[in-house]
């Protein structure tokens, strides 16, 4: 797979912030979609279904394009990044964020679903799996055959 290459300016450590920051949205959007599944599910909602439907709408992000059907769904867990280092990302860019005097409200949020996650999933887990700490609190599972 051939990637883009971007410059993001001359000051060292940009490319890490940036890094960072791309981190903490993907790391927010598996989160929140997680939680916005299970809730439907709970409710009685068909997980394809409600992916069908954010997929259409304004809620689309990758993880209901790609990481729900993939890997969450047929219940593999196994897009292929780390539990542990998704919360190491979102830790460090708060981190950042602190350093620089930029308030966070919801990134230390979504840092403390990652430490959950890391603590009952384990940190080698694939960062998919989530979803199961939010399923558990729920007692219900989104997959679909």
């Amino acid at each position: 797979m051939v990637g883009r290459v971007f410059f993001v300016g001359e000051k060292p450590g940009l490319g890490q912030t940036m890094k960072l920051c791309n981190n903490l949205l993907s790391a927010t959007a598996l989160a929140i979609s997680s939680e916005a599944m299970v809730l439907g599910v709970k409710a009685g909602l068909d997980p394809k279904q409600m992916l069908d439907v954010i997929n259409t709408g304004s809620g689309r992000n990758s993880a209901t394009q790609d990481k729900f059907p993939k890997s969450v769904l047929p219940g593999t867990f196994d897009f292929g990044f780390g539990t542990g280092l998704m919360y190491k990302d979102v830790r460090l860019c708060m981190e950042e964020a602190e350093r620089l005097g930029v308030q966070m409200w919801v990134g230390p949020a979504v840092r403390q679903l990652w430490l959950q996650a890391c603590a009952e999933q384990g940190p080698d887990s694939d960062f998919t799996a989530i979803v199961k700490s939010i399923e558990r609190l729920a007692g219900v599972e989104v997959r679909s055959n």
